[in-house]
Order: C-alpha cells, then sequence, then structure tokens
C-alpha cells in the first residue's frame, strides 16, 4: 500500500495527493492517514510545501465525499423508502428510523458532518444520508472542507513531525484497518442476528 501512495506521489506531486484522498473516500482501504503523512514527509525532504499540499488534499477529500453525497442527492429521501421497507431487515432500521434520522439531520447536519470527519470509515459514510437528507450542497462543502482541512493539517504536520520514520507507522496501520473492519462486520452481524421489526 505504501508502494502504491508513494508511486501516486511521485507521479502527480499535489495533483497526485488530490486524486489519492479522493480515491480514500470512494475506496475506504486506501488510508488518508498513510497518504498525508507520506506528504507530510515529503515536506521534510524538500520536495512539497506543507500549505499546498495540505489543500490539494483537502480538496481531494472534498470531492471524495461529493461522490457519495451525489449519490445520496439522487436517491432522493422518499425514494430510498420502497428500498427501506424492502430490505429493512439487512439494513437493521425501519422507516420510521430514517424519518427520525432526516429530522436530526435538517437541524443538526451541519456539525454532525464536520464531526464525523473526524473518524475513520464514518467520515466517507456520512456523505451518504447528507446526500438523502438534501443537505443543501454549499453547506456540506463547507463543512466537510473544515473538518478535513484541520484533520488533513493534523496527519500533514505528524508526517512533518516523524520523517522518514513515518514509513514505520505502515506496519501497523495494516492490522489496525483489518481488526477495525473485523469489528464492524461483526457488529453488524450481531445487529442483523437481533434485530427485530416493532411491534404493529
Amino acid at each position: 500500500m505504501t508502494e502504491f501512495i508513494l508511486n501516486g506521489i511521485a507521479w502527480g506531486g499535489y495533483f497526485g495527493i488530490f486524486l489519492l484522498m479522493a480515491l480514500e473516500n470512494i475506496v475506504p482501504p486506501i488510508p488518508s492517514e498513510v497518504i498525508m503523512g507520506l506528504g507530510g514527509m515529503a515536506v521534510a525532504r524538500g520536495d512539497m510545501a506543507i500549505v499546498p499540499l495540505v489543500l490539494w488534499g483537502t480538496a481531494g477529500t472534498t470531492a471524495g465525499n461529493y461522490f457519495w453525497y451525489h449519490i445520496g442527492r439522487h436517491i432522493g429521501y422518499e425514494r430510498f423508502r420502497p428500498f427501506v421497507d424492502r430490505h429493512g431487515r439487512w439494513l437493521t432500521l425501519e422507516w420510521e428510523d430514517v424519518e427520525r434520522l432526516h429530522r436530526f439531520f435538517v437541524h443538526h447536519g451541519g456539525w454532525v458532518v464536520f464531526v464525523f470527519r473526524f473518524m475513520p470509515t464514518f467520515r466517507t459514510i456520512i456523505s451518504l444520508p447528507a446526500g438523502i437528507t438534501c443537505m443543501p450542497l454549499w453547506r456540506f462543502l463547507v463543512w466537510t472542507f473544515a473538518g478535513s482541512l484541520i484533520w488533513n493539517s493534523i496527519l500533514a504536520a505528524a508526517g512533518l513531525y516523524l520523517g522518514s520514520r513515518f514509513q514505520e507507522l505502515d506496519r501497523y496501520v495494516g492490522p489496525v484497518a483489518i481488526a477495525l473492519t473485523v469489528l464492524m462486520i461483526g457488529g453488524y452481524l450481531w445487529r442483523v442476528a437481533t434485530w427485530k421489526p416493532r411491534q404493529r
């Protein structure tokens, strides 16, 4: 994974960072922590500058999240109902749950999108309900960019601080990502096994 990211950065420079960060939000197994960390390492070597690195990376993050927002917006709130009615068992929710989520997002969607930018996996997933509930595009982009800017700055600064030693972290990122994925799948299967529809 590290070799793939390094090749992307070497090939495209800042634009490579943009593409990798966009892909990271469309294909989650690509870790943003490693992308921006290696970018920070490039800054330490003098191959990049910190400000354009963070700005290009954040633009890529925003573009990748817009992909899922657009899909959610295309599906729409009402068009989502037949899907929920048909597959509620596997989604472990009913339409009442979707309505509750819709009301919550209408009132608090902005800060939820902002906060979720700091959470692995959920920072991508949150873009889908933002689109489904028709959160205004400008608000979605502003909150996504703001949260991503802070998070990417932290990651780039960590890479800059660690310098060449950042590559050593790659041996831990993979197992941690796998462990989190297994926990999420296990939690989902447990929820499916124990979920019961409400009594009508």
